[in-house]
């Protein structure tokens, strides 16, 4: 799963929060899909593992069951986009990063923000520093 890259990860990075945003689209998903949930929270070790103690993690779920079409209706995803705005978040882990929205300005706007704030993301795949061209 995971292929850690925590040379990304910073002091000032573990001083800050990290927000696991867990969301699926449907109510029917949400019902019957109870693997992807129990990946989604699994996420938790990984921040844990890289460094974040337990009492700085975290969990926005409350967008469970709302399309990642657009944000308006996801009170979850407008939270975590103003705290990473406010740089009290060092790293959004999300199973996939399609999770956090799928509209591509709502997308491109959180990563704008992720870069100034300096706030890395983390999807199954590996740790993304949006600041760095390479990522």
């Amino acid at each position: 799963m995971l292929r850690p890259s925590s040379h990304k990860i910073t002091a000032d990075h573990l001083n800050r929060r990290a927000c696991l945003y867990i969301r699926q689209s449907s109510l029917h998903q949400v019902q019957t899909h109870k693997e992807s949930q129990y990946r989604q929270y699994d996420l938790r070790r990984h921040a844990i593992a890289l460094g974040w103690p337990e009492d700085r993690i975290d969990v926005i779920d409350e967008d469970q069951g709302k399309s990642g079409a657009t944000s308006p209706q996801r009170t979850g995803f407008q939270d975590l986009r103003a705290r990473v705005g406010a740089g009290k978040v060092g790293m959004v882990l999300s199973l996939e990063v399609s999770r956090l929205c799928r509209d591509n300005a709502e997308w491109h706007q959180l990563l704008r923000i992720a870069a100034v704030a300096k706030t890395l993301i983390l999807d199954e795949h590996g740790i993304y520093d949006v600041g760095d061209v390479n990522d």
